[in-house]
């Protein structure tokens, strides 16, 4: 290690503690010092470690922390990322914070946002990568879906021999040759008669070969499926890992079977289960028994912002990440399943993290929201008036619908809300200043992690 490094490090370090202690925070400053003094230190931190990397439009967070709770069923110490901070600052902090290894390979599951991958395998190359899904998704950062995709396969081009752990039910996925292994995991608990096409308007449905559009013989959401080509033949993958068997669905649990092995998880949502089919994935990748991967599922907690259960003063809170129009349009759906009353918030923001284009709102099927027993609606955040007009749009009751910009007036209100159950769905800094808030009422530890 180079005297800068090692300079490095103990800068980084020395301020993660300072922040960590005093200011309950530093999950990205002191990845930024650190590599402001060596813009290489991930080639020194990660070294030693087998890295898998998690990426992917929607469900990172979540499947990299089930793939973590999966792991650790076999392997004790597991260094990862739970906060979501996923660019390279982020991911500086991870190893910086990272206790001293017991073994001398250990793990490392990381959330690597799309366009941070490649600034990971220039240091480091992992063991494996782990692709979610690819939807638009703050199209001032990323553009369209084949640019977000195009960001990712530059960072993969530069570890061809570590094993892609793909969804199978994504065509993007199969479009781009790849000299990597391969794992592909997807849905199949239906049979192969049928032939449609997917709906007006759905990203990722042209044939990547010859153009034409894709059909389906089964959708599960947005474009993925068991989907093929009529013209040239272009189809789904072989799977490796089938689920093939749906069970009951709620929207704080879901039931199904993967590879014969029944599973269980505490967390509602059909777009939820591929990324626990993803982190099962993982868990067979690295020889972890499916029995214990059921175990691990069943002990899963809340993830930071993902659809996490929180007692506000009585009031059954649920706080769900939204960002794009499937990711929103999947939460909607989940939510349609409850069947008490309930009141619901809606926070929108528009910085740099969250997409300064607020335009996707349209795209998201609120007028679905006027069928559910909702008995109190707030809109909030910075961007209050877009979020409030496109309730007005949706027919929402104006008699209960309250517009709220303070978030922390918003806290104030949820004890006063008429119902037992509260939804919460925000952007990601209006989620993590609601956390904020949270924890200095002590509703829950830390504003950050």
């Amino acid at each position: 290690m180079s005297i800068r490094s090692e300079f490095a490090t103990f800068a980084g370090k020395s301020s993660y503690w300072f922040l960590h202690t005093f200011m309950n925070g530093g999950s990205s400053l002191p990845g930024k010092i650190t590599t402001a003094i060596d813009p290489a230190i991930l080639k020194h931190l990660g070294q030693n470690y087998d890295i898998i990397v998690v990426t992917g439009t929607n469900g990172k967070t979540l499947t990299t922390a089930l793939t973590v709770q999966v792991l650790k069923q076999k392997y004790p110490n597991v260094v990862t990322n739970p906060s979501g901070s996923n660019m390279e600052q982020g991911l500086v902090t991870t190893f910086l914070k990272a206790k001293n290894p017991k073994t001398n390979r250990p793990l490392a599951v990381l959330e690597v946002d799309e366009a941070n991958v490649i600034k990971l395998t220039k240091y480091v190359k992992p063991i494996a990568f782990v692709f979610t899904n690819i939807f638009r998704d703050q199209m001032d950062r990323y553009g369209e879906i084949y640019t977000t995709y195009k960001k990712i396969i530059d960072g993969v081009k530069l570890a061809p021999e570590a094993t892609i752990i793909a969804n199978g039910d994504a065509p993007i996925f199969n479009s781009v040759d790849l000299p990597n292994p391969k794992i592909y995991y997807g849905f199949k608990n239906h049979d192969d008669k049928d032939n449609f096409k997917a709906e007006p308007n759905t990203d990722g449905v042209l044939c990547p070969v010859c153009q034409n559009i894709l059909h389906y013989h089964y959708i599960s959401y947005a474009n993925l499926g068991n989907y093929f080509c009529e013209h040239c033949g272009f189809k789904r993958p072989e799977l490796t890992h089938e689920l093939t068997k749906l069970g009951a669905l709620t929207p704080n649990s879901s039931d199904f079977t993967v590879d014969g092995q029944d599973l269980s998880i505490g967390i509602g949502g059909v777009y939820n289960i591929y990324n626990a089919l993803a982190a099962y994935s993982v868990g067979r990748f690295l020889d972890v028994d499916p029995k214990d991967i059921a175990n691990a599922f069943t002990a899963n907690e809340r993830v930071f912002g993902r659809q996490e259960l929180i007692d506000i003063d009585g009031k059954e809170t649920t706080l769900v990440l939204v960002k794009n129009p499937v990711g929103l349009n999947q939460v909607i759906d989940t939510i349609s399943k409850e069947k008490d009353d309930f009141s619901l918030i809606c926070l929108l923001n528009a910085n740099y993290a969250d997409g300064i284009d607020t335009s996707w709102i349209w795209d998201g099927e609120f007028e679905r929201f006027t069928k559910m027993p909702i008995k109190k609606f707030i809109t909030g955040g910075e961007r209050y008036k877009d979020i409030t007009f496109r309730f007005k749009v949706a027919g929402v009751d104006e008699n209960i619908h309250e517009v709220q910009p303070n978030l922390e007036k918003v806290v104030e209100e949820i004890p006063t809300l008429p119902t037992k159950k509260v939804y919460i769905l925000a952007t990601y800094t209006a989620m993590l200043q609601l956390r904020k808030d949270f924890a200095e009422k002590g509703y829950i530890k830390g504003g950050m992690e």
